[in-house]
């Protein structure tokens, strides 16, 4: 076996005949300029494949591209050369290992392997043929203006294949990716390619129709070919204000697309056509939801046609169709047994037909009925909705003995000619009320509401507008009443003799207010204090998570205070300072501390007040839900000033003016006493000179 040693080859020295073979061999113990030849391959496939890893080590290009990326940290990593495969000799371990585990590398004057001498012998491994590969590398110099890359190989330039994921994905998933969008967005997409075209027009993507936000920016045309080609798939068309298809042909054309509509809403559609509005609904059988608010082709043979041809009806919306009156209201009750919700505003002939109101109680699926601007009906015709045509009542309680109603809202405003004989029939038999409007009936007094709020622990909503005959017994009763912890929104706008002695234990029980109309009453500061204290009690709470930064406040309560005579400007700035407080911590009764806004950040008070002190508000407010409470308190502070600097100014202008009205008067009256004395004077001398005659 031969004996033989790696020697470092220095970039700089001339390359050898021997280097560009194969390995370099030195004698051992012998000169070290002495060469010896270089071992010839066995096979013409050993050279091929060290011409195929020099070609491959040498370019960067493809390292880049086949080979794992070296680390930034590498001693050996140069922009300006490259590492090359020399050569694989044929030369044993010199320290005694399989040559195929450890080789050694070379790079300039750095090796990996022990430090040796070139003159160093080698040690023999029994065992092997005497034939080992070793791989020689070293550090190859490229000049500066060199390319760094290579020409690549054919098999690598073959162009990759283009992958299309938008064609291999089934089309149930498109679908579900396009509903995403808006209807204005699928008309934009659907012009790329005939494909996108017909997906976006796809039955699926126009179930729910609602026009009512884009049917200005889109032509009448277009509009009416969407609805030709999603017809058929539509339930929900919303077409309120769309003035597009009024034109008899397009209506046309719509009827004739849509026949599977479950929800319809014509509102505002003023020139629809009756024959087009009667072949709607018989094409649609099925309809539960029906808006035809304000249209003119509605009479009572329309609601003939609905009570025949939709006995699924739940919802009908039939507010100022002047055409029709409370027949045609008999006709979709009698008609329409699943109906629950009935909105006939503006709706004639309630006193004059007596079995509308039968038909009304005999029902008793109604949970909201809105009969507003009703001003035909009386006192007779509500009673015989909730009574019934013939009321018993219990002899002891004097309650009566009707089944409970199923309603829920109740809508009565402007009905002028109700009073409190047919108002007072609610109480006790409307135990599921929840919201309740009874503004303008200016014949409504307290004793008509006290038992109501007594008998309906649900309440919600209340309207009370413009009650003129309404006290503050009402509201003390109301803050005792079971619904005092529920009432989110109250309205008492235009009641003059409301003050805060009705509203304070209104703001102290009621603590789940949210909305407050108080305008044209005779409350004062005190209200908007005891106001923004329970405000402030409610954001005390414990903390639903521990969280290293508190959440944004947030307006959970709006009053409204215009033309408030006795509310100034200290009220307003008692809301504001109260919103601008930090949140704070303080023990509660069971020895846990409270801290403010329960996880879900500060409640504030959201105020409509004077209109020349609503710009600060709403600045001061800005801030406050921006965070920003130092900029909150400037505002205040600053306004504070303002406030308190022009009411000097009035107070030393009004001292002012009763000074100078006061000097002026003065000077009157002694030019007057001059003058009377004057006039005695003369007076005087006339008497005197008629003596002397």
């Amino acid at each position: 076996m031969a004996d033989s040693t790696i020697s470092h080859t220095t970039p700089g020295s001339p390359a050898s005949p021997a280097s560009e073979a194969g390995s370099l061999d030195v004698q051992p113990g012998g000169d070290a300029a002495e060469q010896f030849p270089v071992l010839q391959h066995k096979s013409k496939g050993r050279q091929r494949l060290l011409r195929g890893l020099q070609r491959i080590s040498s370019s960067q290009s493809l390292r880049a591209r086949i080979s794992r990326p070296r680390a930034s940290s590498a001693p050996y990593r140069s922009s300006a050369s490259s590492l090359s495969c020399v050569s694989l000799a044929s030369t044993p371990s010199p320290f005694g290992q399989p040559s195929s585990s450890s080789s050694y590398f070379s790079f300039g004057d750095v090796s990996t392997a022990p430090t040796s001498v070139a003159a160093t012998p080698a040690v023999e491994t029994p065992g092997y043929d005497g034939i080992e590969s070793v791989l020689a590398v070293r550090k190859v110099d490229h000049p500066v203006s060199a390319p760094m890359t290579i020409s690549l190989p054919t098999e690598i330039k073959k162009r990759a294949k283009i992958f299309n994921f938008w064609d291999t994905i089934p089309n149930e998933i498109k679908i579900y990716v396009l509903s995403f969008l808006s209807p204005k967005e699928l008309v934009r997409i659907s012009r790329v390619s005939k494909r996108f075209h017909e997906l976006c027009f796809d039955g699926q993507l126009w179930t729910e129709f609602d026009a009512s936000k884009f049917y200005r920016e889109i032509p009448a045309e277009s509009l009416t070919k969407i609805l030709e080609t999603a017809g058929p798939f539509v339930h929900d068309l919303n077409l309120r204000g769309c003035l597009q298809i009024e034109h008899m042909q397009r209506a046309q054309r719509l009827v004739a697309a849509c026949h599977n509509l479950y929800s319809t809403s014509l509102e505002g559609c003023r020139n629809f056509q009756r024959p087009t509005l009667h072949t709607l609904l018989k094409a649609n059988n099925q309809l539960v939801h029906l808006n035809l608010t304000g249209l003119p082709a509605v009479n009572n043979a329309t609601c003939k046609i609905i009570s025949r041809e939709c006995p699924d009806l739940e919802t009908l919306d039939v507010s100022g169709c002047k055409q029709m009156d409370a027949r045609g209201i008999r006709f979709v009750l009698e008609g329409c047994p699943k109906l629950r919700d009935l909105r006939a505003s503006s709706v004639r002939g309630f006193s004059s037909d007596a079995d509308v109101a039968t038909a009304i109680f005999s029902t008793n699926n109604l949970e909201r009925l809105i009969l507003s601007n009703c001003s035909d009906m009386t006192d007779d015709t509500f009673r015989t909705m909730i009574l019934g045509p013939t009321p018993e009542f219990d002899m002891l309680t004097n309650r009566p003995l009707t089944p409970p109603r199923k309603l829920r809202h109740l809508d009565l405003t402007r009905c002028s000619r109700l009073s409190d004989n047919s108002i007072k029939s609610l109480a006790h038999v409307t135990p599921h009320l929840e919201g309740l409007s009874l503004s303008n009936l200016t014949q409504l007094t307290d004793s008509a509401l006290d038992p109501i709020f007594a008998s309906c622990p649900n309440l919600t909503h209340l309207d009370l507008e413009e009650l003129p005959h309404l006290t503050n017994s009402s509201f003390t009763a109301l803050s005792r009443a079971p619904c005092s912890t529920k009432l989110e929104h109250l309205s008492i706008s235009g009641c003059d003799s409301v003050s805060d002695v009705g509203m304070l234990p209104v703001f102290q029980a009621c603590t789940s207010l949210k909305s407050v109309v108080m305008d044209n009453t005779r409350i004062s500061n005190l209200t908007l204090t005891e106001a923004a204290d329970m405000v402030r009690n409610r954001s005390l709470s414990p903390p639903s998570s521990a969280s290293s930064s508190p959440p944004l406040p947030r307006t959970t309560l709006k009053l409204t205070v215009y033309d408030t005579p006795l509310v100034t400007w200290t009220g307003v700035l008692e809301i504001l300072s109260r919103n601008s407080e930090p949140l704070m911590a303080r023990p509660a009764k069971d020895g846990v501390v409270e801290i403010g806004g329960g996880g879900k950040g500060k409640e504030v008070i959201g105020l409509r007040c004077f209109h020349t002190w609503q710009m600060t508000v709403d600045e001061h407010t800005r801030r406050v839900l921006k965070g920003d409470l130092g900029g909150a308190r400037r505002v205040e502070r600053k306004w504070a000033e303002y406030m308190q600097a022009e009411n000097e100014m009035e107070v030393a202008g009004g001292w002012r003016r009763r000074r100078r009205v006061t000097a002026t008067r003065a000077v009157l009256e002694e030019d007057q006493g001059v003058h009377q004395q004057g006039h005695r004077g003369r007076e005087r001398g006339r008497t005197v000179g008629c003596a002397v005659m």
